[in-house]
């Protein structure tokens, strides 16, 4: 009669991989001397050309 969402977006390895990814950006960040990560993403979020440092 019911059944499961049928989202599989936490499913398998996607929630890991996403930490893989996300890990070393959070670490760039404060090697740049980002004190408040969340502030800092919502920044290059809302001006995305300082989103790529080269």
């Amino acid at each position: 009669m019911f059944a499961e969402a049928p989202s599989t977006a936490h499913t398998g390895s996607a929630p890991r991989a996403m930490a893989a990814l996300r890990n070393p950006a959070i670490g760039r960040l404060r090697l740049l001397g980002a004190d408040n990560i969340a502030k800092t993403t919502r920044a290059i979020r809302d001006a995305s050309e300082h989103a790529i440092w080269i």
